[in-house]
């Protein structure tokens, strides 16, 4: 593949080692910040809240100015939100440390992009190995995120979270570096406005787009749902810091290292086994959590977790692409990732509220459901392609 791909494998990376780091820290400060425990995981919220507002203004920026000037433009926000949580946590002050993590969902939203971009650049017939091969980043992201969480509290020892956002911030000016080398295939795009674009609506209304949305929000909304109350539920339950990060490191390995297979996999059984193997298997993380609360039942079930979120969600980023030309990339993608990481902030927001208020074997509970709206929709679209 495109060596560049495998340079935009590195910037995902170390994203994704700094939503580790975010992950592991955010809902821990916001209990030693928060207002009250209603408020714990607010500052989780904000950042999903800003990943959100980006969706759509990364995707139509970068079909206006290439791919290369939205992706820097993104980093720099996530810079300045660096900067900004690390003043915030020295002055100890909860709102603006919410802000800086609204600024940091902003740059993560120009990098949910990535994968689109590596699609681009490889050749036809290998989109879900570009696709499986930027997740794969993720598996240095499982080993360095845990571990910089872990070790950057000694940095501050007064105030030992600081040492996390000093570290992400060192990850972005690198990122910001790779991105500055890359050459993006832009120009792939422009050559096909002699093709006559349709309207969003026909776009969206298909079939095969709306499940690929709705797959993609049901993978993300349970994984982030319960990667976001575990830590909680972990301190609830008596377990300090570097084992929560611990099970963490675990869940992102799940989350990733199953990306050297994943496109293979779709390739040679379908997406729709590969998709509905991804849900079982989210199906047994929720049935491990009901069953005990010790280390290894959060570690298994966190791993589990993982795993089915790699398959669903490359899965679902598969069938998207499927579901639009290249001069129809910035509507269809801005509003899949709109749809996506609005819900997504609804489970931030509402895994610390559920934690705290009903307790861990409610959080889990409430994700049966959802993950029944997904197999329902899975059927739906295996039968669609059955009868044509």
């Amino acid at each position: 593949m495109n060596i560049f791909v495998w340079m935009l494998a590195i910037c995902q990376a170390l994203l994704t080692t700094g939503n580790i780091l975010l992950v592991a820290v955010t809902g821990l400060i916001g209990q030693q910040l928060a207002p009250s425990a209603g408020w714990v995981t607010f500052p989780v919220a904000m950042q999903f809240m800003g990943l959100m507002l980006a969706t759509i203004p990364a995707s139509l920026i970068m079909g206006v100015t290439g791919r290369k000037k939205g992706f820097v433009l993104g980093n720099l926000v996530g810079i300045s939100g660096a900067v900004l949580a690390v003043y915030a946590l020295q002055q100890q002050q909860f709102m603006l440390f919410s802000c800086a993590t609204l600024l940091l969902g902003i740059g993560i939203g120009f990098g949910m992009l990535y994968r689109f971009a590596a699609v681009e650049l490889c050749s036809e017939g290998q989109q879900p190995r570009a696709i499986s091969a930027i997740m794969a980043g993720g598996v240095i992201a499982a080993i360095i995120g845990p571990s910089l969480a872990v070790y950057s509290q000694a940095w501050w020892p007064k105030q030992p979270f600081i040492g996390a956002f000093v570290g992400l911030l060192g990850l972005y000016i690198i990122a910001l570096i790779l991105l500055l080398m890359i050459r993006f295939n832009d120009e792939a795009a422009s050559n096909q406005h002699s093709v006559a674009a349709r309207p969003l609506r026909d776009i969206i209304g298909s079939a095969n787009y709306i499940v690929a949305v709705v797959a993609g929000v049901v993978s993300y909304f349970v994984m982030n749902l319960l990667m976001t109350a575990t830590p909680l539920a972990m301190h609830h339950h008596g377990y300090h810091f570097a084992q929560s990060a611990s099970v963490i490191e675990w869940h992102v390995l799940g989350m990733f290292a199953p990306s050297f297979i994943t496109g293979r996999l779709i390739l040679r059984i379908g997406l729709f086994p590969t998709m509905l193997l991804g849900l079982g298997l989210m199906v047994a993380c929720v049935l491990v959590n009901l069953l005990g609360t010790s280390f290894n039942h959060f570690a298994i079930a966190l791993t589990l977790l993982g795993v089915g979120w790699n398959f669903m969600f490359i899965g679902a980023t598969q069938m998207l692409t499927q579901c639009y030309q290249l001069n129809e990339k910035a509507k269809a993608q801005a509003v899949n990732e709109f749809v996506v990481f609005s819900l997504v902030a609804v489970s931030a927001l509402s895994a610390g509220w559920l934690e705290q208020s009903f307790g861990w074997r409610a959080v889990n509970y409430s994700a049966l459901p959802i993950l029944l709206v997904g197999l329902l929709c899975l059927v739906f679209y295996q039968r669609q392609h059955k009868g044509q």
